[in-house]
């Protein structure tokens, strides 16, 4: 259990303020964006400040993340794959779900732009262009929120990638700095998060070609695991965290955290 043992997938993250305990430590069981982009180095130190409670962050895909609530190796979920949040509340799994904050997806791509998609607002367009181009496009392939975003706009484009499976469409099984890594590497497209990408440092050439449709929208909820289905679950210390990150300073904390002055998330909780 990762609540005895956190593997070598979770990122522990504790302030220098005192805690109140060691069993009064939470576990989050978290999309790999948040961690990623350095979410957690700065809202945590805050959090951890303000009530003593240590946070450890498991960063997995989203899937991986929802499977491993519904094993009970974590106190909160905060994932992006609203369908597949929703389900795991809806099976009793979580207490409830609330939007958090949001971004967006977009499509990186090299310079050289073999398919002709630069510029274009159009998702499901620029999909069916790079497939009918045969141009490379790394797909992270791990049911992660992202991975489930792609298949789902893939679908809408009428497009099956599958079929080009091996050939133009490469599925990596690896998270998302792992799969930009591998993309820019044979020069092929990525779809990522803007967080994500606003902070990752092997860019080389690639720029954003396909941004601004309202399809790439990118929403993140919090769900506390239900203590009905977990009873290890420390309802109190993650009741606190998600109510936290609720709460007009949690919205701010998340609002001011930038990289290169840009900001990578939006609070979008509802009024308290």
């Amino acid at each position: 259990m990762f609540r005895k043992i956190l593997g070598a997938a979770a990122i522990a993250v504790a302030a220098n303020s005192p805690v109140f305990a060691e069993d009064g430590a939470i576990i989050v069981q978290s999309t790999t964006s948040t961690a990623n982009s350095g979410l957690y180095d700065h809202i945590l130190p805050i959090f951890e400040g303000k009530t003593g409670i240590k946070a450890n962050v498991v960063a997995v895909g989203t899937g991986q993340a929802i499977r491993n609530a519904q094993n009970c190796d974590g106190d909160v979920l905060l994932v992006h794959a609203k369908p597949a949040e929703e389900k795991f509340v809806a099976d009793g799994y979580g207490t409830g779900r609330t939007d958090l904050m949001y971004n967006d997806f977009i499509i990186v791509g090299p310079a050289e732009d073999p398919a002709g998609v630069t510029g274009m607002t159009d998702a499901q367009a620029a999909l069916k262009k790079i497939a009918g181009e045969g141009a490379l496009f790394a797909s992270r392939g791990d049911d992660s929120g992202t991975h489930k975003k792609e298949v789902s706009l893939w679908k809408d484009a009428g497009v099956d990638p599958d079929a080009g499976s091996g050939q133009w469409y490469r599925e990596t099984g690896s998270g998302m700095g792992a799969t930009l890594n591998a993309g820019i590497g044979m020069g092929a497209y990525v779809m990522t998060d803007r967080a994500t990408w606003i902070s990752f440092a092997n860019k080389q050439d690639y720029e954003i070609a396909v941004e601004g449709d309202e399809d790439l929208f990118n929403q993140y909820g919090v769900i506390p695991v239900n203590p009905d289905k977990c009873p290890s679950v420390n309802v109190e210390a993650a009741n606190a965290f998600s109510g936290w990150l609720l709460s007009p300073e949690g919205q701010a904390a998340i609002a001011e955290y930038k990289v290169d002055g840009q900001q990578l998330f939006f609070p979008n909780a509802p009024s308290n």
